[in-house]
């Protein structure tokens, strides 16, 4: 007697193939010299003989396109370029039935400039969006922060003259960072995670996640309280979307990104970082040594 389909492996992205590929530049299918959704489903069948068990979609969200799709106007659409929310749902469907899951990028840290929440509490500061975003009358809070982006920021301070006062940003400063603190923006986030999940989206790579708080005094990175967010975000998604993953991005050093698994409450899987400059760095000097340094700092995988 059949004991019939084999259940889920709830471990599947373990063993899995991830392939890293966008959108905007995979296959065009209407010769406007764009990649889109409709030509990505129609290659599918390539990527299924690639032997890839996971797609990895960069930024395809509405964006104005000022950090190739990381700083998102609308969180809840598609780009046009790409697509619509419709060629998205078939895309998704015809890579299912061949058996390939997909995760895609999503972006906490920030928004656009051309994001409305952004937009309506830079001219009202009497909205409850205002309060989304990290606002000061002085360039000088946090002052212990480093400047991500040195080459083209000079500060993580930028004056709104709409506003009458300085955002908070720690990439570019057409991209505010949301104010974590604010329960609401903590909820919108969630419900953003919610609306691609029950679409049927396996999972997210999540983008700059240890820089979602500020603290006088700190780093403002890898704060005990974006480890809290993060705790919060997963017990949402293993409870409503059981099977779903999230993959951290945390630009750290092996023994602050550990943290980011937390107690097998946080993330299921992290990027480590360093070790890819040293692969660049150690075929340039023909050296191994930066390779070997950087993978005996690597702490053992969680169990």
């Amino acid at each position: 007697m059949s004991s019939g389909p084999e259940a889920p492996d709830p471990l599947w992205y373990r063993k899995a193939i991830f392939y890293e590929l966008s959108v905007k530049s995979f296959f065009d299918s209407n010769a406007d010299g764009v990649g889109d959704f409709p030509g990505l489903t129609e290659k599918l069948e390539y990527l299924v003989d690639l032997g890839v068990d996971c797609l990895w979609l960069l930024p395809f969200y509405r964006s104005p396109l000022k950090d190739d799709g990381y700083d998102i106007e609308d969180y809840y659409n598609v780009h046009p370029d790409y697509g619509s929310l419709e060629d998205f749902k078939t895309f998704l469907a015809g890579a299912h039935r061949r058996g390939l899951k997909v995760i895609a990028d999503l972006i906490l840290n920030h928004v656009s400039d051309q994001c409305p929440w952004f937009q309506e509490a830079r001219v009202n500061p009497k909205s409850p969006k205002r309060d989304w975003f990290v606002w000061s009358d002085t360039d000088r809070k946090y002052s212990g922060t480093r400047v991500i982006f040195l080459d083209t920021e000079r500060s993580n301070w930028t004056w709104d003259p709409v506003a009458g006062q300085y955002f908070w940003h720690r990439f570019y400063s057409h991209q505010p960072d949301l104010n974590y603190d604010n329960p609401a923006v903590r909820e919108e986030v969630k419900n953003v995670v919610r609306f691609w999940l029950k679409l049927g989206l396996d999972g997210f790579r999540c983008d700059a996640v240890p820089y979602l708080f500020e603290r006088e005094g700190t780093s403002c990175e890898n704060l005990p309280e974006t480890h809290a967010f993060l705790k919060e975000l997963r017990a949402m998604v293993d409870q409503e979307f059981p099977g779903r993953v999230l993959l951290a991005e945390a630009n750290q050093w092996p023994s602050d990104v550990k943290a980011y698994f937390g107690q097998e409450d946080e993330f299921q899987m992290a990027f480590n970082f360093p070790l890819m400059p040293r692969i660049f760095m150690a075929l340039r000097k023909e050296d191994r040594a930066a390779v070997v340094d950087i993978i005996q700092q690597t702490l053992p995988i969680p169990k």
